[in-house]
């Protein structure tokens, strides 16, 4: 994917914010702006039905359920039969995958490497690497798979990447005080001034545990794994997606930042919000606490259920639950 920016925002009683031409070839799901050509990388190879978006409700189950007191809940996320393939070989990585997520929810997966696991999530946010070739996607009631990842990011989709990619040349405040103001006016909300941006932000460095001078560096030039993950934490505070993906957030971290990017997390939940997290290990959900934990092999998820999997896994591996 490429996209180019240009912001010339410098106010006056805060570092610079020079002008700059950012250039990059790799997916990153923040609302930036993008041309209008509608590049056919990001298109699904499953054409998309005729019918009414609301009528494509039927083909997944349950639209609505109860929360065991009687309330209704209404699915923020809702995945049937979805398939897809590598776009360069042909090659089919996802072979069914259902899924619901509620408002309010945090739904953990885990399997072992190669089952599907960052492939499902690149697919949701629209990785070019990626085809979809069946299913549907209904993200807060419209099809996603009609829509181009920087509409995705819009509509209130993040990703946290495994290894968040460097942009040499571009400070953190500039470019999320641009991903901000896209995410605002996607909305038909009033953009935010430099001042009034850096009011807003300055309160989140606290709650991932960074200096403001972070705010001056280069977006994860010379960062450490620590840091990048909080810098993925801190966009994810600044933006506020309806729903987070977060593709093995622990991976590289000791236990000092493990804990600060938990008790960040942990303190952006609200009952409308949802988070979707990708993990190997049992220590992060001891610190973010899953409403569902799921098991993916062979590219679909296998198994469901509470917090008890994890320690299945832990005592005994993906066998006893692949012979469940």
């Amino acid at each position: 994917m490429a996209w180019q920016i240009q912001c010339t925002a410098s106010p006056p009683l805060l570092p610079s914010f020079p002008p700059f031409t950012l250039k990059s070839t790799s997916s990153i799901s923040l609302p930036l702006p993008l041309p209008p050509t509608r590049s056919s990388r990001f298109r699904s190879t499953h054409a998309p039905s005729p019918r009414p978006i609301a009528a494509s409700f039927s083909a997944v189950e349950s639209t609505t359920s109860t929360d065991g007191l009687g309330n209704s809940k209404t699915p923020l996320l809702e995945v049937k039969g979805l398939t897809a393939v590598i776009a360069e070989t042909k090659q089919e990585i996802l072979k069914g995958v259902d899924l619901v997520v509620h408002h309010g929810e945090i739904h953990a997966i885990m399997g072992k490497n190669g089952s599907g696991k960052s492939t499902f999530s690149k697919v949701l946010v629209g990785h070019p690497d990626y085809e979809v070739t069946g299913g549907d996607v209904v993200f807060k009631g419209e099809n996603l798979l009609d829509m181009e990842p920087e509409e995705r990011s819009l509509a209130g989709l993040f990703m946290s990447f495994q290894s968040p990619v460097e942009i040499p040349g571009v400070n953190n405040i500039d470019f999320l005080h641009m991903a901000y103001n896209a995410r605002r006016k996607k909305l038909g909300e009033p953009e935010l001034g430099p001042l009034e941006f850096y009011a807003y932000i300055y309160p989140k460095l606290d709650l991932v545990n960074m200096k403001t001078d972070f705010l001056n560096r280069n977006v994860n030039e010379g960062f450490s794994g620590g840091e990048r993950k909080r810098n993925e934490i801190l966009q994810l505070a600044v933006l506020g997606a309806d729903l987070a993906i977060l593709d093995e957030i622990d991976s590289g971290l000791d236990v000092d930042a493990l804990r600060d990017v938990a008790k960040a997390v942990n303190g952006l939940l609200t009952p409308t919000n949802s988070v979707l997290m990708i993990t190997h290990y049992r220590r992060l959900l001891e610190v973010i606490k899953p409403t569902f934990i799921h098991i993916m092999e062979n590219g679909r998820i296998i198994k469901t259920g509470d917090s008890s999997l994890a320690e299945v896994l832990e005592e005994k591996g993906y066998t006893a639950i692949s012979a469940a």
